[in-house]
């Protein structure tokens, strides 16, 4: 069969330097960091006592105060993110047929916070199980892509992907391929985490993932700095509205750039380190040049996994020089997550943003808080270190990885009739 083509027609963003599109694209630009003392509890007694919180955001200004606390944040970030796609869409404005509309969202843990307010509550108490009804359904991660289902009465298919940090790459590669199968016209997809708070602190504390980096949050998030001590946490959602070319040409939408495929693989190594060579994400990059007919030299753009963790910045670069070869020092690398922290479920569906609005303005986005090289690493490479550059952005790929060895690559490029 004839496989359809898929756009981007809507794009939504509420981060931690940024609670619209506009924003989050021109603090990526200037190179801002989002990393602060934590203000939503008192971190004084935890290993690390930053993150990257979203700013300036009170849900009352998007959702009604009753509605609002029938969510988790998790489920709240993503109705306020996909509401900004689905304007910036004008997809309901064109009376689509809504069964062949679904909702493919991502989220690693979901409702963490309502779990840990629960579990308080009853420890605390006289024993007696007085949970609140709406427990289970705030906490669920599949609650995210059921409530955006609700609101828009989007009858198509339905569900919420869970790989870890990988969960909204999985979701947008998903997606893609309902669509180009066509059994969809139109999937709202992206992602959305809510873990600062202290059990999700404690807990990567625990595993010793965080930067312990307390006396200058800001510069914290390093990524292929050699001073590099782990990532910084944070939180926030973004949604992109996928739809099948013609649909989206009858309609006269705009189109923000094209997808052209996805990869998914498995290290098989490790529980949370990833395999030494890179061998996961390298066939993760090959998987998505496969199935998006493209040559490596085609690429121009890599927004990295690059977390900020000794292990994770050496296996993926290392990934790269495999797959890319000399065409590798033609790249601009960068990662992301030098500004915004790791999102975990969140990060692929933002980064997926940030390759799409590189293709769409031809400019990469930095890597910022780079001080010192790394001599394990390849520093012919051009990791766009402290300023966005220039360039023609024809071709961008997204690589997002997850513990338990989950990895995914998206490849987003310029929309040509």
């Amino acid at each position: 069969m004839e496989l359809k083509r898929v756009v981007i027609t809507g794009l939504g963003a509420l981060t931690p330097i940024g609670n619209t599109l506009e924003e989050y694209w021109k603090g990526l630009i200037e190179g801002k960091s989002g990393a602060a003392p934590i203000k939503q509890y008192d971190a004084s007694l935890f290993k690390t006592q930053f993150a990257c919180e979203l700013k300036d955001f009170d849900v009352q200004d998007y959702i009604d105060r009753k509605e609002a606390r029938k969510l988790d944040p998790f489920a709240q970030y993503a109705m306020v993110s996909v509401a900004e796609a689905m304007a910036d869409s004008g997809l309901m404005e064109s009376n689509p047929n809504a069964d062949r509309i679904g909702v493919i969202w991502g989220s690693g843990i979901g409702g963490l916070k309502t779990f840990q307010e629960e579990a308080k509550s009853f420890f605390e108490g006289d024993g007696t199980p007085r949970m609140n009804p709406f427990f289970i359904p705030k906490m669920i991660a599949d609650i995210a892509a059921g409530h955006i289902s609700i609101k828009y009465g989007l009858r198509g298919p339905n569900y919420v992907t869970v790989s870890a940090c990988a969960s909204s790459t999985n979701a947008i590669i998903d997606a893609f391929n309902v669509i180009r199968l066509g059994k969809a016209d139109a999937i709202v997809t992206g992602g959305s985490e809510a873990c600062v708070n202290e059990m999700g602190m404690g807990g990567f504390n625990a595993l010793k993932a965080l930067s312990t980096r307390n006396d200058s949050p800001e510069t914290a998030s390093r990524p292929f700095d050699a001073d590099r001590d782990g990532f910084v946490l944070g939180e926030g959602s973004g949604a992109l509205i996928l739809e099948e070319l013609e649909h989206a040409l009858k309609r006269g939408a705009k189109i923000y750039a094209e997808v052209a495929g996805g990869g998914m693989s498995g290290d098989a190594y490790h529980m949370t380190a990833p395999h030494p060579e890179g061998i996961g994400a390298r066939n993760v990059m090959v998987a998505a040049l496969e199935d998006a007919e493209m040559a490596p030299e085609e690429v121009d753009y890599i927004n990295v996994h690059g977390t900020s963790t000794p292990l994770g910045d050496i296996a993926e670069t290392k990934a790269i020089a495999q797959v890319f070869g000399d065409h590798a020092y033609n790249l601009n690398i960068s990662s992301t997550k030098s500004m915004t922290g790791h999102l975990l479920g969140a990060a692929g569906a933002i980064e997926a943003i940030a390759c799409t609005m590189a293709v769409a303005n031809d400019i990469v986005p930095p890597t910022i808080n780079h001080f010192t090289d790394d001599p394990e690493l390849d520093n012919r490479m051009n990791f766009t270190f402290n300023k966005a550059q220039k360039r023609t952005v024809n071709v961008a790929l997204s690589n997002t990885f997850g513990f338990g060895g989950h990895n995914t690559s998206v490849i987003v490029k310029k929309f040509n009739a």
